[in-house]
């Protein structure tokens, strides 16, 4: 008997899926226009996903990279709080549903789902999508503005992913308190740029406020030791790479990386880790050098060299965005 396919190859059957009633000149035309949009100023009176053909095109080309940022984000808060399974969840701004494939990834199983979003076209294409995944066949998806005025119902988590940039920062406050007031934890997403860190860092410090403990990536929930304007912390995932991803970018590769930025945070205790890897490891000859935010809090780089023993190999394994040292 063949094992059942994971969330993340349901979702590229599925993204490919869609893509085949859709001339690829057209896909590519709308994939453009809608990033030239995301990148500019955001109208309030209207969807950016206006119909089918610009949900195809965005969720094909956006889709995996979106899911495999959150699924990072997630792994790391699940290895927090290794005992903790969310009941529920509820995703703001989800469009197609790529973090409710990622928490059905990291965690598995049928839970109450709700995805909010404006854009009906998305969530008509989410609900579709869907379809292609047994633990995803209950999702509510709920079309609702996404501003801090919304009202949230009570949930075990709550994720906001890729949002935070499209609100006001009045909006942006409401929202994240909005999270914080319904959920038991929150974990964000948002871009891995300066702007995307700025962003984040007052989520965090609002979530703070509220009572919640860091559980990732952070190893404290004391002040980001990052001087603001001096550098952003942020991470990577691997994408693989769509055809029509290389229509628009063009290029060979076969895979892409994903930069984001995250926090995820809980009103109950976390273990997070110790010391957390925030850069690419350095490996020289007979060495490792390993930049890391440590608990107390302070950022410091060392270097892990042979005499180390199994800590050198451990290091030189060691990615960025792991714990270190590995447990």
């Amino acid at each position: 008997m063949n094992d059942p396919a994971s969330p993340a190859e349901n979702l590229r059957a599925a993204l490919a899926g869609l893509l085949d009633g859709l001339p690829p000149r057209q896909a590519s035309r709308a994939v453009e226009r809608l990033i030239a949009s995301y990148r500019g100023d955001t109208p309030t009176d209207a969807p950016i996903l206006r119909d089918r053909a610009d949900v195809v095109a965005y969720a094909a080309y956006r889709m995996p990279a979106t899911f495999e940022a959150v699924r990072g984000a997630l792994e790391a808060f699940a290895d927090a709080a290794p005992e903790w399974v969310p009941g529920g969840h509820t995703d703001l701004g989800g469009g197609t549903g790529a973090a409710a494939w990622a928490v059905n990834a990291v965690w598995g199983g049928r839970r109450p789902v709700t995805v909010l979003d404006w854009a009906e076209p998305a969530l008509a294409l989410g609900r579709e999508i869907a379809a292609a995944d047994p633990g995803l066949r209950d999702v509510r998806w709920q079309r609702a503005r996404i501003t801090g005025a919304l009202t949230l119902e009570s949930t075990d988590l709550v994720t906001v992913s890729y949002v935070l940039n499209e609100l006001t920062a009045a909006d942006r406050t409401a929202l994240v308190d909005a999270a914080a007031a319904a959920a038991q934890a929150v974990v964000i997403v948002e871009p891995g740029t300066p702007d995307g860190y700025s962003r984040l860092i007052e989520a965090r410090d609002r979530l703070i406020e509220a009572g919640f403990r860091i559980a990732a990536p952070c190893p404290h929930s004391a002040a980001c030791p990052i001087v603001p304007g001096t550098d952003w912390c942020h991470f990577s995932a691997r994408v693989s790479r769509s055809s029509l991803h290389r229509q628009v970018k063009g290029g060979s590769l076969a895979y892409e990386d994903e930069k984001f930025a995250y926090v995820a945070a809980a009103r109950f205790p976390v273990d997070p880790a110790a010391n957390r890897v925030v850069r690419r490891p350095q490996i020289r000859k007979g060495q490792v050098l390993l930049d890391l935010c440590e608990s107390e809090p302070s950022l410091r780089r060392t270097t892990v060299t042979k005499r180390h023993g199994d800590l050198y190999k451990a290091a030189r394994d060691a990615d960025w965005g792991d714990p270190w040292p590995p447990s």
